[in-house]
């Protein structure tokens, strides 16, 4: 097994060693906690539309950060919306480029908190008529959803609208709740209603899956070039001092005379 020391073998092993520890310590573990993220996530789609709405209060304390479980439940709160819309500039809705448009509403126990109002589809960079949001006091229904991780881009003022690249209360403004409600159709200031996402496939459990058999075969295939390669130099290998042995000899025997045939039959 000396040859394992030679360095094409050496690099092999090591790289054979490499790709195992990545698919078993990296790649599958990575898929499977995706799996699990995107199991809590269609948890969560199930529960926005089969349970009733209930006020946030009982759901989020007032100024915390919304957790897991309660991400897409459906919320009740009453207020009054403020001015200063912003926009959520290159999103897309439907395959379609949208901005999605955010305002602030301030509720009856004085917590402020970021609504999305829905969608309009820019023309290029000319933006569509924004119906502002209605005034007085209203009660929204909407789904409650977590901040957004914000992006390096700094935003940007364009068409008279503060317009950012990821919904992010603390980036969009101070003295906002952390976290945005999401309004349903048919409520005080919807414009178009961001549709709930589909739910979500989930190929991750298999793909860790393929992740692991895939580290199997590299390890099954190294053992069987090294079984072929110890048996090949075997095979080959000569002892010292011994002379490999003589072929056996197959030619046939030289045709026999008649003279020689009558001299065996009858004597000399």
């Amino acid at each position: 097994m000396r040859f394992l020391l030679r360095p094409g073998w050496i690099a092999l092993t090591v790289a054979v060693a490499g790709f195992a520890f990545g698919c078993y310590y990296l790649l599958a573990p990575w898929q499977f906690h995706r799996s699990e993220e995107r199991d809590g996530t269609n948890a969560a789609l199930t529960r926005a539309v089969s349970t009733a709405p209930v006020p946030r209060g009982e759901l989020v304390p007032r100024g915390t950060e919304p957790t897991d479980a309660v991400v897409w439940r459906q919320v009740v709160v009453t207020g009054t919306y403020q001015p200063g819309d912003v926009l959520v500039r290159l999103r897309s809705v439907d395959g379609s480029a949208a901005s999605e448009v955010l305002t602030p509403f301030r509720t009856t126990d004085g917590e402020t908190l970021l609504v999305d109002r829905g969608y309009v589809r820019p023309a290029g960079t000319v933006l569509p008529p924004i119906a502002p949001a209605p005034g007085g006091p209203v009660t929204l229904v909407a789904y409650q959803r977590p901040d957004e991780t914000p992006t390096d881009r700094a935003p940007i003022e364009q068409a008279g609208y503060r317009q950012f690249y990821a919904i992010d209360a603390a980036q969009i403004g101070s003295g906002l709740s952390p976290g945005y409600l999401q309004l349903l159709p048919d409520q005080p200031g919807t414009l178009t209603a961001v549709p709930l996402p589909p739910p979500d496939p989930n190929p991750s459990y298999s793909y860790a899956w393929q992740w692991l058999i895939f580290g199997i075969m590299a390890i099954g295939g190294w053992a069987y070039f090294v079984r072929l390669e110890y048996r090949t130099r075997k095979d080959e290998a000569v002892p010292d001092g011994e002379a490999a042995p003589d072929a056996p000899d197959t030619a046939e025997p030289a045709p026999r005379t008649t003279a020689e045939v009558l001299a065996d039959r009858y004597g000399r």
